[in-house]
């Protein structure tokens, strides 16, 4: 792995290292455990691509992305109670 220097002021320095010591960690492994709390724009629409790709594939859930962007869990939910009541009634295909 290739390492690099970040520069940040003294006490930001400092509070890091006091992070990492409490911890058990490095002052570079806290710094990459901050960095993976909060992943970029690219990686949450990976992360929002791979959702709905499994919620197609795997669940069988026909969302669109505007539904991924809104509400997931909720709109989730709202399509499986959905599908329970269609299956209830006998309206729906159980595939």
């Amino acid at each position: 792995m290739t390492m690099t220097t970040v520069q940040v002021p003294k006490h930001t320095r400092d509070h890091l290292a006091a992070l990492a010591e409490e911890r058990g960690m490095t002052l570079g492994q806290i710094v990459e455990a901050i960095a993976k709390e909060h992943p970029t724009r690219a990686q949450l629409d990976e992360r929002a691509a791979s959702a709905r790709k499994h919620a197609r594939e795997v669940i069988g859930v026909d969302m669109s992305d505007e539904d991924f962007r809104v509400d997931v869990l909720g709109n989730l939910r709202k399509i499986a109670a959905e599908k329970v009541l269609a299956l209830r009634s006998g309206t729906a295909d159980p595939a």
